[in-house]
């Protein structure tokens, strides 16, 4: 089972996100299948690459909670 997610990057009191397809079924720290975009929460920047996470959630991959509210917003 695939899932899009969110993986937390960057130090301490700054972080950064990648948006990243991974295995659902494995721990947190596998590889990532494809880099899906990233979100920037402290300078407000996000980009995401809407038609290739629709892609993949059509192919049946779940998206997690929080890549769905960056993707409304």
């Amino acid at each position: 089972m695939l899932k899009i997610r969110l993986k937390r990057q960057g130090k301490r009191n700054d972080p950064f996100y990648r948006i990243i397809l991974t295995e659902g079924s494995k721990k947190n720290a596998t590889a990532a299948i494809a880099d899906l975009g990233t979100w920037y929460p402290t300078k407000n920047k996000k980009s995401l690459d809407k038609a290739e996470i629709n892609a993949w959630a059509a192919k049946g991959a779940n998206i997690s909670s929080a890549v769905k509210e960056l993707m409304k917003s």
